[in-house]
């Protein structure tokens, strides 16, 4: 096991996560945990990378730590790189979807993995004391969202679920680099997948540049995991909407005030 690498995508069923799985089955000596609610999605692509072991459950359920940690130490006794990448959006004003909808995403999208960080950070840890090789960072990253820096109307909780996120992943990213484990940040914008084909953006010449895709988002993980980078917006432009908010809140809340600008990834992966 000297040599093994092993990882934990969660969300692994359908886009960023099957891309992160596929890519990082590339890595040497990876061993994956393939984590989501789709069991038979799960296991085709288990079967076709190879070196994965499969969990299904609902990450939401209170018992669902436990069960990966589990998992983890009987399967394998360590841990090299956890992807808190599952999540979803359910489009909605504040006043039609009020707290409940807020609550929604905040159960997936920040308590979910917060809990599954906190179940699996010993291991990591003691992965990161153990391990004789320095040069490839024992890993936790955190997929968040371009709206954690930027909000959309109809998107509200959705970026509040992201904005704690990424103000999390902040905090323990200095909390963490002391005991060996980096925490790495990705912001995707639009990307293309089966629940989201972005028509509308495909359209106009003037917005293809905005849309990217899992396999992209999927190389920004390994760069904010064992590439030991802080931060990657995907693609990277969008980090200039991000210093735009900040330089001039009032301009870009016009500009995401329009049509294109509502949409939001629907589902749940």
């Amino acid at each position: 096991m000297a040599d093994a690498f092993i990882a934990l995508v969660t969300g692994a069923s359908s886009g960023i996560g099957e891309a992160t799985a596929r890519r990082l089955a590339r890595e040497p000596g990876a061993r994956l945990v393939l984590v989501a609610r789709r069991e038979q999605r799960l296991k085709a692509l288990a079967d076709e990378l190879g070196s994965a072991t499969v969990v299904a459950l609902d990450l939401t359920q209170p018992d669902s730590p436990q069960r990966l940690l589990n998992h983890v130490q009987s399967e394998h006794g360590q841990l090299h790189m956890l992807v808190n990448n599952a999540g979803a959006s359910w489009r909605s004003t504040f006043e039609e979807g009020g707290w409940a909808n807020v609550a929604q995403h905040m159960r997936l999208n920040f308590e979910a993995p917060v809990r599954l960080t906190e179940a699996l950070l010993p291991l990591l840890r003691e992965t990161a004391r153990q391990q004789a090789d320095k040069t490839r960072p024992i890993s936790i990253v955190n997929v968040a969202s371009t709206s954690a820096r930027v909000s959309r109307p109809n998107a509200g909780g959705y970026s509040a679920s992201k904005y704690a996120f990424a103000g999390w992943s902040d905090a323990l990213y200095a909390e963490e680099r002391p005991h060996g484990v980096h925490v790495g940040l990705v912001l995707p914008g639009f990307v293309s997948t089966d629940g989201f084909p972005a028509t509308e953006i495909r359209a106009r010449a003037a917005t293809r540049w905005m849309l990217s895709t899992p396999e992209k988002v999927a190389e920004a993980i390994v760069d904010a995991g064992p590439g030991g980078k802080a931060e990657r917006y995907v693609p990277r432009p969008y980090w200039l909407a991000a210093a735009a908010r900040l330089l001039a809140p009032a301009v870009v809340r016009r500009a995401t005030g329009g049509g294109l600008f509502t949409t939001s990834t629907p589902g749940r992966t």
